[in-house]
């Protein structure tokens, strides 16, 4: 009999690439790992892996393994939403990353409508990289990513997950207001000149690698600029703080603001762009009744704070 939990450390390796990546994913000792695969490899009774300078490599054996060993993760996953669909109320546990300003703006409203509808059901949430929290969703490490898009830019695509766009986000130029703040209505040309009135301010913008930061800089260079980041931060609302206080300019979502009137001057970008949010869960799971709770109360959130 093959142990379930070796099984998924292989399937972690194949998508992973080192045991430490897999230790980390599964809170396990890197050693902890090793010994488990080895012992899968007495199980099996062949050699699932060779080890290449200081890294592993599968051999056949253990590459037909791992197409077997997602077989069987699936149809265990399956089994389980099978049960949940049986069952009058909604129950289990949802673990759902969520990038940082979905958290702010969304969550609070969907757990609110979860705890009223739902009481049984737990959901824990982790804030975490889209491109990274899609991983930890093919790995079973999370249930649902709720995700964001920036236009002209694409996510890696995962064939074991599904995608349902929940909303379409305004991105705005934000500066320092000037009277009351607000938007302001501006045509296409004016959208332009505004953009380029920035090329000799200070800039935030979020952590180079990072989505939104590699959009930004593209947009800026379209516009004929390269920008002076002198603030890179993650956070969001540190982005408001900055802005308001006239020490830098920034490019922010309309998510950001939760539904509350802007503290800061926004300004349409040309073209008038809007990141798209969507979330992801793994297909084989995707049908349970918890995950589809979920899924209903993000939407209604996202709706009622993004009206298309």
């Amino acid at each position: 009999m093959l142990d379930v939990n070796r099984l998924r450390m292989l399937v972690e390796l194949s998508r992973r690439g080192t045991l430490s990546a897999v230790a980390d994913a599964l809170s396990y000792s890197k050693a902890s790992v090793s010994q488990q695969l080895s012992a899968l490899e007495r199980e099996v009774g062949v050699p699932l892996l060779r080890r290449v300078g200081r890294g592993v490599q599968f051999t056949p054996q253990g590459n037909v393994l791992v197409a077997e060993a997602i077989t069987i993760l699936d149809q265990l996953e399956h089994a389980k939403v099978a049960v949940a669909e049986s069952l009058t109320e909604v129950t289990g546990t949802v673990r759902v990353a969520v990038f940082q300003s979905a958290a702010h703006s969304l969550l609070p409203r969907s757990l609110e409508a979860l705890r009223d509808q739902h009481p049984a059901l737990r959901v824990e949430v982790t804030e975490s990289d889209p491109e990274k929290g899609l991983v930890g969703v093919s790995s079973r490490e999370f249930d649902l990513i709720l995700a964001e898009q920036y236009p002209g830019r694409t996510r890696p695509i995962h064939a074991d997950l599904d995608r349902v766009v929940l909303a379409h986000d305004a991105i705005h130029l934000a500066r320092r207001p000037d009277g009351e703040g607000g938007s302001r209505a501006t045509s296409g040309a004016d959208a332009v000149a505004a953009l380029r009135s920035t090329a000799m301010a200070p800039w935030v913008m979020e952590p180079a690698g990072t989505a939104s930061r590699a959009w930004a800089e593209q947009l800026c260079r379209t516009a004929g600029f390269e920008p002076d980041v002198r603030y890179e931060i993650a956070d969001l609302t540190t982005h408001v703080r900055l802005i308001h206080a006239g020490l830098a300019v920034g490019l922010l979502p309309e998510l950001v603001w939760a539904g509350d009137a802007p503290p800061v001057e926004l300004t349409p970008l040309p073209d008038k762009p809007r990141r798209e949010i969507f979330s992801s869960a793994r297909r084989v799971s995707a049908a349970a009744p918890s995950i589809r709770a979920v899924r209903r109360a993000l939407l209604s959130a996202a709706t009622h704070i993004l009206p298309d």
